[in-house]
């Protein structure tokens, strides 16, 4: 892909997007503009939290209307710069949009390790969680009535970046490489999000007895020696909450046989699309994922994957089988 002017970044609270803007901007010598700021001192001077600025702001539509003019004279000034803001991919046209997303435990664990302000304070990791879910849910329902987009669509984006176990240094690599025309290129031109995600969060949806070579110690080998950058990506669908791969569980295990924080992969399907047979991706997850499934998988590959909410309320607690070799 060609070089972009900008990079606008938009992504969950405590995915890292701050840290990793702030550096990217530094090395590639671009100014960086953070909405963020912006909105923590204007609920600074309100004497309000970040949730309440953001609630308030769900009746007050001046809030939104000043710095949606910052943006768009920002954006149509042709600057190129970093823009950490969760709705400059919806101004901008001329830009990487990057999207990061973290597993809510561990961003809730962030941004209550960090130092805390008037307008973002919590007491517990419970409160931190819930609170972090409350804001972003506020924003997105904010702008669905205001400007009728959904910032939780993937497709809104070029590409998607998980941090959840990727360090700031390997997230910025990534996405520095991307926007120069290293990584992803051809997802990017033809069929955009690129996703960058934590193996280690995707969920399986075949018996992992039926597929063959997973531990196939030469193509494992080849995977981790070449590193992740230089494998296909992956097929994968998106509920809304779960990814889950469609094509290249083989792939996908020595990625995590390999110690891989992110594997490259290509979006099939989100929430309600096809993925195959007219059957939409929360469809298929949930004909496909099944209990005795994600246990093996977890058990051959030494990882945790929460059962997902189907699997709970159908009670199916069925014990899984003999596990595949371990690693």
């Amino acid at each position: 892909m060609t070089v972009r002017q900008s990079i606008v970044f938009n992504g969950d609270l405590g995915s890292g997007k701050s840290t990793v803007s702030v550096e990217i901007a530094k090395r590639l010598g671009l100014r960086r503009v953070s909405v963020g700021d912006l909105y923590r001192q204007m609920a600074q001077e309100r004497q309000m939290t970040a949730l309440q600025l953001n609630l308030h702001a769900e009746l007050d539509q001046a809030v939104d209307g000043y710095v949606d003019q910052l943006q768009q004279k920002i954006a149509a000034s042709g600057e190129s710069l970093v823009m950490d803001s969760r709705l400059a991919w919806h101004f901008f046209t001329d830009a990487l949009k990057v999207h990061m997303i973290t597993e809510p435990t561990e961003a809730a664990r962030r941004v209550l390790a960090r130092p805390s302000g008037p307008a973002e304070s919590y007491a517990t990791l419970a409160e931190a969680k819930a609170k972090l879910r409350e804001r972003s849910e506020s924003e997105r329902s904010r702008f669905i009535v205001r400007y009728g987009v959904d910032k939780a669509r993937l497709r809104n984006y070029d590409l998607v970046c998980d941090s959840t176990r990727a360090t700031p240094e390997q997230v910025i690599a990534h996405i520095v490489d991307a926007y120069e025309g290293r990584l992803g290129a051809d997802v990017l031109r033809d069929a955009p999000p690129l996703l960058l995600l934590d193996p280690a969060r995707v969920y399986p949806t075949e018996e992992i007895g039926t597929l063959r070579g997973l531990w196939d110690s030469g193509f494992v080998g080849a995977v981790a020696g070449a590193g992740d950058e230089a494998l296909e990506p992956l097929t994968i669908g998106y509920t809304g909450e779960y990814f889950f791969v469609v094509d290249g569980h083989r792939r996908l295990s020595a990625a995590i046989q390999s110690g891989f924080p992110l594997v490259p992969a290509r979006l099939v399907a989100e929430a309600e699309e096809p993925v195959v047979g007219g059957m939409s991706a929360v469809e298929y997850f949930t004909t496909q994922v099944r209990p005795g499934i994600v246990y093996d998988w977890e058990a051959a590959h030494k990882i945790q994957l929460p059962l997902p909410e189907h699997c709970l309320r159908a009670g199916d607690s069925v014990l899984a089988g003999d596990p595949a070799p371990g690693l």
